[in-house]
């Protein structure tokens, strides 16, 4: 086992390892947010961390008990006439994140909001459909 020293040059080592094994700079591109998920008797609140994302690049989807969230974050604007790049760390990043929670969910009683680069999904249950009775014909 041996250890990098993490320096202000770490972003050039990263890129310099990459080149060496020939990194996809997609697959490279691609993170998983952090996340945090709570429970009460109705719903479940996931929180994921998007840095950067608006909102209309941010897309949902609920299938039965799986939750997915992808977003991409926007390439940068054009430079102004003038100016010019001396220094780039940030690059153009796709986040994606994929949950499968124990109950399935409504869709139509969730909703979600980000925030100070924060995603607050709160995500309703499905209500099992009550006891009901056959009628024998």
């Amino acid at each position: 086992m041996f250890v990098i020293p993490m320096t202000r040059h770490s972003a050039d080592l990263s890129q310099r390892i990459e080149r060496l094994f020939n990194v996809d700079p997609d697959a490279r591109a691609l993170r998983s947010p952090a996340l945090d998920v709570t429970e009460s008797d109705q719903s479940y609140t996931l929180q994921l961390d998007l840095p950067g994302i608006a909102k209309e690049a941010v897309k949902i989807r609920i299938e039965g008990r799986r939750v997915s969230v992808d977003a991409e974050q926007a390439l940068p604007a054009a430079l102004p006439d003038g100016e010019r790049v001396l220094h780039r760390e940030r690059s153009v990043t796709r986040f994606s994140r994929s949950i499968a929670l124990p109950q399935e969910l409504d869709q139509a009683g969730s909703s979600a909001k980000l925030e100070n680069g924060v995603l607050t999904l709160s995500l309703a249950k499905r209500v099992p459909a009550g006891a009901g009775e056959l009628s024998v014909s």
